[in-house]
């Protein structure tokens, strides 16, 4: 495995000879103190434990976490099984401790490109702080605020906002007063935001000055219903143009209507766990957005899973938030944090790095400035900074290049063998661990598969453990995370203690749970943390769910999966995925993508089979500076649109994704025949991927259809 993953470099034979001695004789110098005196010992014992068992042996039996064999776990603390108790909790245990920080903005200001284009870039102050207090008084007051305007228990209330401190404010009103919070990612397109607010019936909805301006103004008259929009970030500066009957407050307005109510008697709305707290709108990969209802204890038993994943989680941790709260990961990670004494730092994806495209040059990125020690990404921003970091190691000088590459390979083998490497840490890899801060400790990955050679490379350079985890908003985002010291790739860890997971044949994709080496089959994940179902939906819902014997829910997820010897679980392929080609060989798109993905080249890719046909083809979003780079060797001149509308530059692409799909052992049918090269990136304002990146197979189909046609073209031989 990790030959694979080594880096090429080129050094004389006699002298790669010399380093491999004196490598050898430092790691054996090193080994015995470091044997004597680290923990590693534990950690290379731990990594090779059974981490999950079957409860039984017959085939398809559930299996559980060895921590919980017995009894799922299911309650945080206890007597706190609803949200509104975890946060009273918490803030009589934390009292002054912070919790949530935001960045003052000192100077914004609008940077002229070379294209003409305008950027707007941003210098950004310290991170100022609320306590567990102030924002537990913040929440108490918005959640009364809201009762005045009308809001009854039970009842459902929108949230549609970029993740920042007001966001969690306003989710912990709404699990006090037991309003169920209705989210819809900010990146949404208008169809599905008024899909999802008619569904839910809401007559409120808790927003941002920007996100009502660009999003919420032109669909506002095809909501009805609506009759209060709250701003959390102040007084918008047009708001005269809305139908008549809709009135705008600012949060602040509201926490002061809040704090002069009459608390009167509240003690009836407190919600009960099996109360809805979240209908939670997830893009799904096809069709009109679906509404999945979490209660409360879905919420508790989900965070009480994840929290057993992170060793020593506590209140020198900082967190970074800055993925979309209105998705499981998110939410259920801060969560986790806010319930630990955990601060949470709010950031946003173009103000993270000190590279990113908010931050003016020469300033600092949130990053830079929080330091913190978690942070959880999707697979797409990971894959970001590893092409990143590749592109800086071939810019460098021969001599520093290969030193970086040496120190990687070495780290590589050390790494497999459950070895630390403080030396390469603090010499080579202390540079890439500043462009995260440097104090990263786990990073926490979901929401797509992460490809094999992107963890490796996090694990490397970052010096830290990548956590892979696995979960659905219908199972509030629970489901398996990798051990912090399992060091293997390609693997999503063992059932969480608030789960149980089993294997069901599928017989059309020929996946058994009697099969050997490793059983096989589709995904049912049961426990406290599977949701309720489908908002309006009980069709999809009995679908979806069922419940057993003992009354406990299991989740159809509709991916495969396969359980190794020590109870980790990986996933395979995706029931959707399969495409049955002409001849009657299946195709999994999910695993040719996977495969495809890792090379320099792509920055993003779909591909698409058709049972008329007997092969597959592709769509290819290159990275910008590679293909500029082989036009360049290979003669070719023109604009980027002209490089990627050019037939030898398709055919000079296909012979590289060729090459990557043998060396991934892909079959002959699997590699792509034809591919499109798009000069245009697929971004969630597209509508081609999710607001985790995952490809809408549904509408990257229609937007190339022509291409498709034109690919399995009637003059084809």
């Amino acid at each position: 495995q990790a030959g694979k993953m080594k880096l090429k470099h080129n050094i004389n034979p006699i002298l790669l000879q010399l380093i491999n001695f004196i490598i050898l004789v430092y790691s054996f110098v090193t080994y015995i103190p470091w044997y004597i005196f680290s923990g590693s010992r534990q950690a290379i014992a731990k990594a090779k434990q059974v981490k999950a068992k079957a409860v039984n042996n017959k085939p398809g039996a559930a299996y559980r976490s060895v921590n919980s064999l017995h009894c799922l776990a299911s309650v945080l603390y206890p007597g706190c099984d609803t949200l509104d108790k975890v946060f009273k909790y918490a803030k009589t245990k934390f009292k002054d401790r912070k919790l949530l920080g935001t960045r003052e903005i000192l100077k914004e200001e609008d940077e002229i490109q070379p294209s003409g284009k305008v950027f707007k870039k941003v210098i950004l102050g310290k991170y100022t702080w609320l306590s567990y207090e102030d924002v537990y008084i913040k929440a108490v007051n918005f959640g009364n605020g809201l009762a005045v305007l009308g809001q009854q228990p039970k009842t459902n209330i929108a949230i549609f906002c970029e993740t920042r401190a007001e966001w969690m404010i306003a989710a912990q009103a709404c699990f006090m007063c037991n309003y169920q919070l209705v989210t819809l990612y900010a990146t949404l397109g208008g169809p599905a935001i008024v899909h999802g607010l008619n569904e839910t019936e809401v007559t409120t909805i808790i927003t941002s000055k920007e996100l009502m301006q660009t999003k919420l103004k032109e669909i506002v008259s095809q909501v009805p219903l609506l009759r209060h929009i709250i701003t959390v970030d102040g007084k918008p500066t047009m708001w005269s143009e809305f139908p008549k009957g809709v009135i705008v407050h600012t949060m602040a307005s509201v926490q002061a209507m809040g704090a002069k109510a009459d608390p009167g008697n509240k003690q009836q709305a407190r919600p009960v766990p099996s109360d809805i707290a979240v209908i939670m709108y997830t893009s799904g990969s096809t069709g009109v957005p679906k509404g999945v209802m979490i209660s409360h204890c879905n919420i508790i038993a989900g965070i009480t899973g994840m929290a057993e994943r992170i060793p020593n989680l506590g209140e020198k941790d900082i967190y970074i938030g800055y993925l979309p709260l209105a998705h499981v990961l998110e939410l259920s990670a801060e969560l986790v944090c806010l319930s630990h004494g955990c601060p949470i730092g709010y950031s946003s994806p173009q103000t993270l790095a000190d590279q990113s495209s908010k931050i003016k040059k020469g300033s600092k990125g949130d990053v830079t400035t929080l330091k913190p020690t978690l942070m959880a990404a999707v697979p797409e921003i990971m894959d970001r900074i590893y092409k990143n970091v590749m592109n800086k190691v071939n810019e460098m000088t021969p001599f520093q290049r290969n030193l970086f590459i040496l120190a990687y390979n070495y780290k590589m083998e050390q790494i497999s063998k459950g070895y630390t490497t403080p030396l390469c840490d603090s010499l080579i890899f202390r540079k890439v661990r500043m462009l995260l801060g440097g104090k990263i400790r786990i990073l926490l990955c979901g929401g797509a598969p992460l490809s094999a050679a992107t963890q490796r490379f996090m694990n490397i350079c970052f010096c830290c453990p990548v956590g892979q985890g696995y979960g659905l908003t219908e199972s509030a985002g629970a489901g398996t995370i990798t051990e912090v010291w399992d060091y293997t790739t390609g693997r999503v860890g063992a059932p969480l203690v608030c789960c149980e997971i089993k294997l069901k044949n599928w017989e059309e994709g020929g996946y058994y749970n009697t099969d050997k080496p490793y059983p096989r089959g589709e995904i049912l994940i049961g426990g406290q943390n599977v949701t309720v179902g489908y908002y309006k939906d009980e069709g999809r819902t009995k679908k979806d769910f069922t419940v057993d014997e003992n009354g406990q829910r299991w989740l159809h997820t509709g991916d495969i999966g396969e359980f190794h010897q020590d109870g980790s679980l990986k996933i395979i392929d995706r029931k959707k995925d399969l495409v049955k080609l002409q001849a009657g060989e299946y195709v999994s798109l999910g695993k040719v993508e996977a495969a495809l993905k890792n090379l320099p080249l792509v920055d993003n890719i779909c591909v698409y089979a058709s049972s008329f046909h007997s092969y597959v083809i592709g769509f290819v979003v290159p990275n910008q500076k590679e293909l500029v780079d082989l036009a360049r060797k290979k003669g070719f001149k023109g604009t980027w649109e002209e490089i990627c509308n050019s037939p030898e530059m398709e055919k000079e692409v296909l012979k590289m994704l060729a090459e990557a799909a043998m060396a991934a052992n892909l079959e002959k049918f699997e590699i792509p025949v034809k591919i499109r090269l798009s000069p245009d990136p697929w971004t969630p304002e597209t509508g081609l991927v999710t607001d985790a990146f995952k490809l809408k197979r549904k509408e990257l189909t229609a937007y190339y259809q022509t291409d498709i046609d034109r690919m399995y073209g009637k003059n084809l031989k």
